[in-house]
C-alpha cells in the first residue's frame, strides 16, 4: 500500500499544479484585465494640441497594454509547456498501466493453465503441510503483489489524465487572455495612427504653436524622460550586473517596438531581458513579472544593474545605471536611451550581486 500511495502522491502533483495553474491565470486575468486602459471610444481632434495629447496618451496606453501582452504571452508558454508534460506523464502512467495488466493477465493464464504454482498443484506436490502451507502462502503475496501493482497503475493514470485536463484548461484560459489583450494593442495602434495622421496633416504654423507651447503632459515627460549621455562608463559593483549594464548600453539608439526583444529592436521588459541573458540570467518577457525576481532594493540604495520599475500597475521597467540615470527603452516611437529616473516609480529590484 506504500507504493500505491506514493506513486498517487507522486502523480497528484502535476494535479494539483494544474489547478492552481488554472487559479493563478484567473487571478493575473483579473489583474491584466483590471489594468487594462478602457477601450477609448475614437475621437477627431480639431487642433495640433489635441492631436498631440492624443498620441501621447495612446501612446502610454499602448506600452502598457503591450506589458500586458508580453506577461499573457509568458503565461500561454508556461502553460503549453506544462500542458505537454502532462501529455508525456498520461502516455507513461497509461504504458504503466498496460504492462500490470498483462502481467496479472499473465499470472491468471499460467495459473489456470499448470504452468505455475496453483493451491491444487501445491498440495499435490507439498512433501509436508508446512510446505505447503508455505507454497500457497508464496502464491497469494504474488497474487496481491501484483493486483496491487495493477490498482496502483490505474490510480495513476487517473490521475495523469485529471491533470492533463486541467492542463489543458489552464492553456485555454492562457489563449484567451492572449488574444484578448492582442486584440485591445490592435485597438489602440488604430487610433495611434488615426490621430498621427490628423496631426501630420495639421499645419506648419500649426505644429509650431504646439512646440512653442507644449502641452502640460508633454513638458512634463520631456523634463523627466529629456535623453541625456553617460558622461562616464558605468561600473557596477557585479560581473552579472556589469555585463546587463554594458549589454543594455550597446542597444542605444535601436527602436521601440512592443512585444520585440532585440536584437534589433526592443520594448521595455525586452530590453532588460536581453541584456540579463547576456549576463547568464534569464528573466521573463513582463515588467510585471520582472518586478517579482530578485531582491527589493530601497530607492536610496539603488546600485548600476539594478531593475527600476514605474507605474501602477507596473507597467515600466528600465536598468539603473548611477547618478539618477537609467537606460531603458520608452515608448513607441523612441529609442533606446539613456535618461533620469522617471515620474511614477515605483520600486526597484536587485537581481545580480
Amino acid at each position: 500500500m506504500d507504493e500505491k500511495r506514493s506513486a498517487a502522491r507522486t502523480m497528484a502533483t502535476p494535479l494539483r499544479t494544474s489547478r492552481r495553474a488554472v487559479l493563478a491565470i484567473a487571478a493575473a486575468a483579473g489583474v491584466l484585465l483590471a489594468g487594462s486602459p478602457a477601450a477609448a471610444t475614437p475621437t477627431t481632434p480639431t487642433t495640433a494640441a489635441e492631436a498631440a495629447e492624443l498620441v501621447a496618451a495612446r501612446g502610454h496606453e499602448l506600452e502598457a497594454l503591450s506589458e500586458q501582452f508580453n506577461e499573457a504571452r509568458e503565461t500561454l508558454r508556461a502553460q503549453t509547456a506544462a500542458a505537454e508534460q502532462a501529455q508525456a506523464q498520461v502516455a507513461a502512467a497509461t504504458a504503466q498501466l498496460t504492462t500490470a495488466q498483462e502481467q496479472v493477465r499473465g499470472i491468471a493464464r499460467s495459473a489456470f493453465t499448470g504452468d505455475s504454482t496453483s493451491s491444487f498443484r501445491a498440495l499435490m506436490t507439498s512433501a509436508s503441510a508446512e510446505e505447503f502451507v508455505g507454497r500457497v502462502t508464496t502464491l497469494q503475496s504474488v497474487a496481491a503483489h501484483q493486483s496491487e501493482l495493477l490498482a496502483t497503475a490505474a490510480a495513476a493514470n487517473e490521475v495523469a489524465t485529471q491533470a492533463q485536463a486541467q492542463a489543458a484548461a489552464a492553456v485555454a484560459e492562457a489563449q484567451a487572455q492572449y488574444d484578448a489583450v492582442a486584440r485591445q494593442q490592435a485597438d489602440l495602434e488604430a487610433q495611434i495612427a488615426q490621430y498621427q495622421g490628423v496631426y501630420d496633416r495639421l499645419t506648419t504654423q500649426e505644429r509650431q504653436a504646439v512646440a512653442a507651447v507644449p502641452h502640460e503632459r508633454a513638458s512634463r515627460d520631456e523634463r523627466e524622460e529629456a535623453p541625456v549621455a553617460a558622461a562616464a562608463p558605468v561600473v557596477a559593483d557585479s560581473a552579472a550586473g556589469q555585463a546587463a549594464v554594458d549589454a543594455a548600453m550597446a542597444q542605444r539608439g535601436k527602436p521601440y517596438v512592443w512585444a520585440a526583444a532585440g536584437p534589433g529592436s526592443f520594448d521595455c521588459s525586452g530590453l532588460t531581458q536581453y541584456a540579463y541573458r547576456a549576463a547568464g540570467i534569464s528573466l521573463p518577457h513582463s515588467s510585471r513579472m520582472q518586478a517579482q525576481m530578485g531582491q527589493p532594493v530601497a530607492k536610496a540604495d539603488l546600485r548600476p544593474g539594478d531593475l527600476v520599475f514605474f507605474y501602477s500597475p507596473i507597467s515600466h521597467v528600465g536598468i539603473y545605471i548611477g547618478n539618477g540615470q537609467m537606460v531603458h527603452a520608452p515608448t513607441s516611437g523612441d529609442v533606446v536611451k539613456v535618461a533620469p529616473l522617471m515620474g511614477g516609480y515605483v520600486g526597484a529590484r536587485r537581481i545580480a550581486g
